[in-house]
């Protein structure tokens, strides 16, 4: 699933109407994480005590098998939501805040 990236121009939902770009875009976002594996791994990620973590120890975390986890990790990094960095063998992932705070502004009233 191919996710546009979310401008941070959007306008708080309240502040003013979306046009039609506004709307598709962060409705792609919000389906993006209406999964709820995709939404704990995102706040899992997003609670790590060093802003990151590897997708070594995700499985675990989630009780999902390895396959499972990369791709909800894909579409989540594809949606702008996540960063992955490689290192030797394994991917590590950090949270995008500017990309979680256009979401956050979007619902703010």
């Amino acid at each position: 699933m191919q996710v546009s990236q979310i401008a941070p121009c959007c306008e708080p939902l309240l502040d003013a109407a979306l046009d039609e770009r506004e709307a598709q875009d962060l409705a792609a976002a919000f389906k993006v994480l209406a999964d709820p594996v995709r939404l704990r791994l995102l706040s899992l990620i997003a609670n790590a005590p060093d802003g990151e973590l590897c997708a070594c120890d995700l499985p675990a975390l989630v009780e999902r098998k390895q396959p499972t986890v990369s791709h909800h990790l894909s579409i989540l990094a594809d949606a702008g939501l996540l960063t992955r960095e490689q290192r030797g063998r394994w991917a590590w992932f950090r949270v995008v805040p500017d990309r979680l705070a256009v979401l956050r502004d979007a619902l703010a009233a």
